[in-house]
């Protein structure tokens, strides 16, 4: 399988990774890559940046040494109700966005029926394009009801590799990946593997998440990984629901 894309890292903006967008661009470059996601954390998560970092975003040349760049942003969804912490002026001038469950952020009950309806309401927002580390057993989620809300509203769930890195925090991950891709499977979901790197070491880096994907006998044509322009037909699906659901951009 050849990966060209990483949909999921993290500069020095987001408070607690390493480095700058110009050094995440030249590792991507050394790596291979054609195309690579900056998608740093929304302001309610402890120590990133003000919302007039994303505001300010179409300054950022979107290539640099001849690699793709994907300006967007990691948001936190807030509750049951899929609420996340950027309206929707400033989401539509996102390139990518991924909605995560962060515990300093969630103010959420943690039973299966409230994350797993924190989730589908935010699979229901069309400016969100990837729901990130759904894979964390300590919120639990019908993963089912995941992978057929995904196929829904053209939303891809992500193989995290961070979540599955020997010693890291959450819980359960490499069984509840595997589920979740038995549904994709069931439901021809894209999947896309996240580094969620920190680092520019870490930059599409998929020791954990791939062997996953290759135990699970995942196709390939359901990797976005493996086309810059298989993610651009996903965030132009969701593009075209802005005006099913009346959404001003």
């Amino acid at each position: 399988m050849k990966i060209v894309l990483d949909t999921h890292a993290h500069t020095i903006v987001s408070g607690h990774a390493y480095n700058t967008i110009r050094e995440m661009a030249q590792m991507a470059k050394e790596k291979g890559l054609e195309a690579f996601a900056l998608t740093e954390h929304a302001p309610q998560m402890p120590g990133t940046c003000h919302e007039f970092y994303f505001q300010n975003l179409h300054i950022v040349p979107r290539e640099m040494y001849g690699v793709r760049l994907f300006m967007g942003v990691e948001l936190n969804i807030m509750n049951e109700k899929g609420e996340v912490d950027l309206p929707e002026s400033t989401l539509c001038q996102m390139d990518i966005a991924i909605a995560s469950i962060h515990g300093p952020c969630y103010k959420g009950e943690r039973t299966e029926e409230a994350i797993t309806a924190a989730y589908l309401a935010a699979m229901e927002n069309p400016l969100i394009h990837i729901i990130g580390h759904p894979d964390d057993g300590r919120y639990p989620v019908d993963y089912e009801q995941l992978a057929k809300k995904a196929k829904e509203t053209g939303t891809v769930l992500e193989v995290n590799n961070g979540s599955l890195r020997p010693g890291g925090f959450r819980v359960d991950t490499r069984k509840n990946d595997l589920k979740m891709l038995e549904y994709c499977k069931k439901y021809e979901v894209p999947v896309t593997m996240g580094s969620d790197a920190h680092m520019d070491v870490d930059l599409a880096d998929y020791s954990y998440a791939l062997p996953v994907i290759e135990e699970s006998h995942f196709p390939e044509e359901l990797i976005v990984n493996t086309s810059a322009e298989f993610l651009k037909s996903c965030i132009q699906y969701k593009r075209n629901m802005w005006k099913q659901k009346k959404v001003n951009c």
